[in-house]
């Protein structure tokens, strides 16, 4: 008998550079917390903001670092394949990380009238954006959804810290039920990928698919639909969306915001990966289902949308459509939708996050009726007027970032040749436009002498609402450096 020999292990390679931003993010989470249990007393607002913005900053400037590296050297990957550094990984990082200092600001007011916790809430949500950036950069399945927990389970906690609201821990309950389901659904597809594939590194089944004629493929197509309907949950596309208008009403109002933009894009970015660039072979099987699901989102969103007395609750149907524009993009199963799904998901960014900044800042969040806005166009004229730019570029009025963005998702569809969809999607952007002139009308429109309202304004909300703006009439009138961004960073995977 020959001898045993010992060989042994091997660890893969690890380039730290590149996991440096969530290492950061997560190192700064961890001082939060470990000042606040040391120190005498309780930690201020002002250290746990400051720490949450130096964080945001720093990743930042490393993750400009990472984009010269790329576009010098080309994308890589670290740890095994299973984490990727590439142009789409960074523009969602990038964009992560914009959301994350935004929302951090909006909550500095917010936490001390509301009187919730700034360590926990301000811990949580760096470990959130850690996970959206790591499901932005995975290119492993296990680790994608491993990001898409970390993000999760960080929201379900900050929506529930509103301990003096029943409202909120309801909302909370909800969406933790919905999202366990709907991380069932994504378990399942990506079990049923390996079994189709041999692998769950999205580089390994984009090969495999490549090279493979498969004579029986009804493991594979439970596999993706499955995995749609798992991120279809988290992207609140219809009609997986019935979570959304309750946990968004219910919400503290800058926990809505990063759930309506930042959560929102790291479950684009999964789709993204998952099925541009791993399943891209198995477009003719994947792109109809995601067609209906964006006809169907647009619709349900901008019809259910005008229905509602409510501003979040209005907005979270807003959201519901907004998804219905990117899945239009998502369904062309091209570069062009691919850059104009990326575009649109960095305009709404900004755009929802300013929204929710003035909404937050319009009293107690017990409920927004549309009636609590009558008349700020008289009492708060500049506030007013910044609302009213970042509603109307929602509705994709010309002059504003949103309307490039629309632009650019519709013709993506006609270049597909799916003009179906594009005529659903002008069509449903006239019904949608309603919804968002109601609320103008409200501001502006009011009887003589009617005193309008007062709202509770933070210096950061200022910050916010004016990047927001400056953001959305710059790219509206000059959009070409974040097109040719969203364009740089179509997704490429790469072995390791």
């Amino acid at each position: 008998m020959g001898s045993l020999q010992l060989v042994g292990f091997v660890g893969p390679s690890v380039n730290w550079w590149a996991l440096l931003p969530q290492i950061i993010l997560l190192g700064a989470a961890l001082a939060v917390l470990l000042v606040s249990a040391l120190a005498p007393q309780r930690a201020s607002t002002v250290f746990t903001t400051v720490t949450t913005l130096c964080a945001a900053l720093t990743s930042f400037v490393v993750a400009l670092g990472l984009w010269s590296d790329v576009k010098a050297d080309g994308p890589s990957s670290s740890i095994a394949s299973a984490f990727g550094v590439d142009g789409f990984s960074i523009f969602f990082t990038v964009l992560i990380l914009i959301g994350l200092a935004t929302t951090a600001l909006l909550s500095h007011g917010y936490l001390d009238r509301e009187e919730m916790d700034p360590p926990e809430f301000h811990a949580l949500l760096l470990c959130s954006a850690a996970g959206a950036i790591v499901m932005a950069s995975a290119n492993d399945l296990i680790v994608m959804f491993l990001g898409l927990e970390a993000l999760s389970i960080g929201i379900y906690v900050m929506i529930a810290m509103h301990h003096r609201r029943s409202e909120a821990r309801e909302s909370a309950i909800k969406y933790f039920v919905l999202g366990a389901f709907s991380s069932a659904f994504l378990l399942y597809g990506i079990a049923l990928t390996y079994g189709a594939t041999g692998s769950t590194n999205l580089v390994h089944i984009r090969s495999y698919l490549d090279a493979v004629v498969f004579q029986d493929q009804h493991l594979l197509m439970a596999a993706m639909a499955l995995l749609l309907v798992g991120l279809s949950f988290k992207v609140a596309a219809a009609p997986f969306h019935f979570w959304a208008p309750d946990v968004y009403q219910g919400a503290p109002s800058p926990v809505t915001g990063w759930m309506a933009s930042i959560a929102k894009a790291a479950g684009f970015a999964a789709l993204l990966r998952i099925f541009f660039a791993a399943f891209a072979s198995h477009d003719v099987d994947w792109a109809p289902i995601v067609g209906a699901l964006a006809v169907i989102t647009l619709v349900i969103g901008s019809v259910m949308a005008i229905l509602q007395t409510d501003i979040k609750r209005m907005l979270a149907f807003s959201s519901v459509s907004h998804a219905g524009y990117v899945l239009v993009a998502v369904h062309s199963a091209s570069a062009t939708g691919t850059s104009a799904a990326l575009f649109y998901l960095f305009t709404y960014t900004l755009m929802v996050l300013g929204s929710f900044a003035i909404v937050g800042a319009m009293g107690p969040d017990d409920e927004h009726p549309l009636s609590r806005y009558t008349g700020l166009g008289r009492s708060r004229p500049v506030i007013a007027i910044g609302f009213t730019v970042l509603l109307l570029a929602q509705a994709g009025i010309p002059t504003t970032s949103g309307f490039i963005a629309k632009f650019q998702v519709i013709a993506a569809a006609v270049e597909s040749e799916s003009y179906f969809i594009a005529g659903v999607s002008m069509v449903t952007a006239v019904i949608g436009a309603f919804m968002y002139l109601r609320i103008v009308m409200a501001m502006y429109v009011v009887d003589e002498g009617e005193e309008g309202p007062r709202p509770i304004w933070h210096w950061t909300t200022s910050v916010v609402v004016l990047a927001a703006v400056g953001f959305t009439i710059i790219v509206g009138l000059v959009p070409q450096f974040l097109i040719e961004f969203a364009r740089d960073a179509v997704p490429v995977l790469v072995r390791g």
